[in-house]
């Protein structure tokens, strides 16, 4: 490599997770800096400085194709320096804002100019599906560029990193700067070329898998001068050679709550091959024993916390199983973890819900996003448990060679944004987990959508019936429907009674994936029903066809709450965007998992009042045990975040690749 910059070493042997949580009153210090730092970050200031970039927009318009490229090299010289000011930043925008007219025939909204500044501050943008965040991110992005270190703007996807690199490239082109995009399929030289760029489009997934590799082939080299050292002593063979990435200096992050909050906890791996006949065979041999174990009498379940634990007589009952049997199961406490993980992978990972059978392979569901992760596997061999479960071949687990959750990866940039839809809620986690301020922008027109009250039932059954009758009604309009449910199962349920209603519709899930952007993208055609898992087919836009807005345009219909109130806005913002007309409704029962999980009591006392009833339910009291419910698991998953970013910070402590840089 030509140059090893500064930050490289500190993110790559620095140690992770810098700043640990704070507590007691340095949480109570931390807090109140966060409300001070609202205080300079509001919309209201973004908004009036737009109007700043904005008036330099009759300036610009005049001028020709090569005066404004000389304007935008004059800028890029100016950040390179790092001499710039408020003034500079607003004229870079202005820059940015008519190039983008130019090139690709959009211009940026005072919205979205006001988003772009919030990025720019180091702070979460919320801005509403269909207001153009792809857009957006171009101005904070070339500023970035120009300053020399690169920027990343991260996507959920490698279609959307493609796509967006090459549809905004004209752009940056014209300002002098050179954009690229990392996929899965590149080999180390294309992606060091990419990372070489000053702009570069790629996934959470790669960007976090080349660091991991970065590291790994660093060895036992922890700073500058060692590296300087090495690269003497053994000419060009040193690990540093091998590097890919060139720091981690400004990370722009698309769908930030999906990213940053949804998948924080997330580790990636880098692992190997580690063949052991012995302890495959242990993983079928302990769901044949889970399956001789009777529940309330050998076992306890936790449904809130999805735990396992076995009674005094159902330890004695597994003693009895394994007696005699030696080798692995001579161990009366590994015996005990092998048959509770079985038990927690027969009892709470469910196929078509959690995972899904494939080529006789067992391929997790994203519980977030309904998308498969093919390349995934879950930890601690409860992979191993669930595929014996399925009576599948049982690949031993792999060596790990290095791994790191999502959410310290990412607090190791030097600046950080995010933009998403959804941001409002989990204010207070971006804060205290990245000191990222959320600020939340209005739609470029008036929101115009209509939400129904929850109309709850009290069985699933019940809440299918309706469901049914319901999309029935709307489709006799000629009203396209958009149907969001949790699970593949749930998707494949409804979509039979459709089809036994003979109402013709389209069914996206993690099984028929490959059509998703087909299949969004018309979910607005006159009359069309789309039944969807979560938020599949995210980042593709939903256009309403000739004559839906006359007759209300689409409804969307969710069959469950989620156990984060950000995804349900996440699917209501498919509808009623940038001032069209829409509507979204919530259909529930009072055994859904939610209530049944997190509101146990509650619910099941509902549901001995009403459970002889199929009619609708609905009250004040009814519609609360959801948010309740709701409420407690944003909470549950909180601390169980936070209390992986604490582990993730000891093990970089103990047992990480280097130790801190001093």
């Amino acid at each position: 490599m030509a140059t090893l910059p500064s930050t490289t070493w500190r993110t790559l042997t620095a140690g992770a997770g810098e700043r640990e949580l704070p507590k007691g009153l340095d949480a109570a210090w931390d807090a109140a800096a966060g409300r001070a730092r609202r205080l300079t970050t509001r919309t209201s200031r973004f908004l009036r400085r737009a109007q700043k970039v904005l008036a330099w927009e009759r300036h610009f318009a005049n001028i020709s194709d090569a005066r404004l490229r000389d304007a935008a090299a004059e800028l890029r010289d100016v950040f390179r320096r790092g001499r710039d000011t408020r003034a500079d930043l607003e004229r870079a925008f202005a820059v940015v804002r008519e190039v983008a007219f130019r090139k690709i025939g959009e211009r940026p909204f005072p919205v979205q100019v006001a988003g772009a500044l919030a990025l720019h501050a180091r702070c979460v943008a919320e801005m509403a599906t269909g207001e153009g965040k792809t857009l957006v991110a171009t101005m904070p992005a070339t500023v970035a560029g120009w300053r020399g270190r690169g920027c990343h703007v991260v996507t959920v996807n490698d279609y959307l990193a493609q796509r967006d690199a090459e549809w905004m490239a004209p752009v940056y082109r014209f300002c002098g700067l050179r954009v690229a995009h990392v996929d899965s399929e590149m080999e180390a030289p294309a992606r060091r070329d990419a990372y070489a760029a000053d702009i570069t489009y790629l996934t959470n997934k790669e960007v976090t898998a080349d660091f991991l590799r970065d590291r790994l082939a660093l060895g036992r080299l922890r700073s500058l001068p060692q590296v300087l050292l090495e690269r003497i002593d053994r000419g060009r063979a040193s690990g540093a050679d091998r590097l890919v990435q060139r720091g981690l200096e400004y990370a722009i992050v698309d769908e930030a709550d999906s990213v940053l909050i949804d998948e924080a906890v997330t580790p990636l791996i880098i692992s190997g091959q580690a063949p052991n006949p012995e302890q495959a065979k242990a993983f079928s041999e302990a769901a044949a024993l889970a399956e001789q174990l009777e529940p309330r009498r050998d076992f306890r379940t936790n449904d809130r916390y999805r735990e396992v634990e076995l009674t005094p007589a159902g330890r004695r009952r597994l003693d009895a199983l394994t007696d005699g049997r030696g080798g692995i199961w001579a161990g009366a406490r590994r015996a005990e973890e092998l048959v509770v993980q079985s038990l927690t992978a027969g009892v709470y990972y469910r196929r078509d819900k959690h995972y899904v059978v494939q080529d006789d392979k067992v391929v997790i569901v994203d519980e977030f996003t309904g998308r498969l992760m093919p390349d995934r596997e879950w930890r601690d061999g409860l992979h191993q448990h669930v595929q014996a479960k399925e009576g599948l071949e049982v690949e031993p687990p792999k060596d790990t060679y290095a791994r790191v959750s999502f959410q310290r990866f990412f607090r190791l940039y030097r600046h950080l944004a995010g933009m998403t839809g959804t941001a409002a809620e989990a204010r207070r986690e971006f804060w205290q987990i990245y000191h990222l301020p959320v600020v939340v922008i209005p739609t470029n027109r008036p929101c115009i959508r209509r939400v129904a009250p929850d109309r709850v039932f009290a069985s699933a059954e019940a809440k299918w019936q309706s469901v049914v009758e319901r999309i029935s009604a709307l489709h006799a309009e000629g009203r396209p429907v958009l149907i969001g449910t949790r699970s593949v199962g749930a998707s494949e349920h409804l979509s039979e009674l459709l089809t036994a209603r003979e109402l013709d519709h389209q069914v996206l899930n993690a099984v028929r994936h490959a059509e998703e952007a087909q299949i969004v993208a018309s979910a607005g055609m006159r009359g069309r029903i789309t039944v969807a898992t979560n938020m599949a087919g995210r980042g593709t836009n939903i256009r309403l066809a000739c004559g839906v807005e006359e007759i209300g345009g689409l409804v969307v219909i969710a069959t469950e709450r989620h156990e984060a109130g950000r995804i349900d806005r996440q699917l209501f913002g498919r509808c009623a965007r940038q001032g069209q007309p829409g509507s979204v409704e919530a259909v529930v029962a009072l055994d859904d998992e939610l209530v049944r999980r997190h509101a146990p009591r509650l619910s099941g006392s509902l549901r001995t009042r009403y459970g002889g009833t199929d009619r609708e339910v609905s009250s004040a009291l009814t519609r609360r045990v959801f948010s309740v419910a709701q409420r407690r698991a944003e909470r549950l998953a909180l601390r169980q975040r936070k209390g992986v970013l604490r582990t993730d910070d000891w093990l970089d402590e103990y047992l990480g690749f280097a130790g801190r840089e001093g």
